[in-house]
């Protein structure tokens, strides 16, 4: 569950910033050490749509942003066409902040340390709908033994929020046959988020 747990300091902080300040001086797992800079997250806030991804790739963390490689040029892509864009009406995080070595999977007890700074952006974002972009997207912030080919494109509730998994945009730079499962996917959100946050929200395909 999201909110499990008592709340911590990290419940207080006031904004995203101060948070951020928080998350880059974190040394909670290994991986910090073995990165270049911490890659905490990008878009407004509060926001209606939030979307979750694995962790930072190379370009991510040469350049502190996440999303910038190949696979977060296809995110935007697919977020465009939607009718979303991080600088207007979608937030960006991960579930971990820091590279992993070799862009590995995070590790269980990495994505756990992690944790507590992916909850709180979720409080400060406030979405009505979270895109779960992946396996370790799903299985961090869901249920850790949950698989994304049985559970994309169905909506889970979680303590007033909607989440809709997906595959990756990485999956589809391997795979472009999934394509069409994650604008079926898509289309879903599209409809939810005029349902739920903006009845007039435009997408010139949907």
């Amino acid at each position: 569950m999201i909110y499990t747990g008592a709340p911590t300091e990290l419940d207080l902080l006031p904004d995203m910033n101060a948070l951020a300040e928080v998350v880059r001086g974190c040394s909670r797992c290994g991986l910090r050490a073995g990165c270049q800079q911490v890659v905490f997250g990008e878009g407004v806030w509060p926001a209606g749509l939030m979307c979750i991804g694995e962790g930072p790739g190379a370009d991510e963390d040469r350049l502190g942003r996440p999303f910038v490689g190949k696979a977060g040029q296809l995110l935007d892509r697919i977020l465009e066409v939607s009718g979303f864009d991080r600088r207007r009406n979608c937030y960006i995080a991960n579930v971990v902040k820091c590279r992993p070595p070799g862009n590995r999977v995070p590790e269980p007890a990495e994505r756990q340390a992690c944790w507590p700074y992916l909850r709180a952006q979720i409080r400060l974002v406030q979405p009505k709908i979270i895109v779960l972009l992946g396996a370790t997207a799903l299985q961090g912030v869901i249920d850790p033994q949950a698989r994304i080919t049985r559970m994309r494109g169905q909506w889970i509730e979680r303590e007033g929020i909607l989440f809709m998994p997906t595959y990756h945009p990485a999956a589809l730079l391997r795979d472009p046959s999934k394509k069409r499962d994650v604008w079926e996917d898509m289309k879903q959100v599209i409809h939810k988020y005029r349902e739920l946050v903006d009845p007039n929200h435009y997408s010139p395909y949907v």
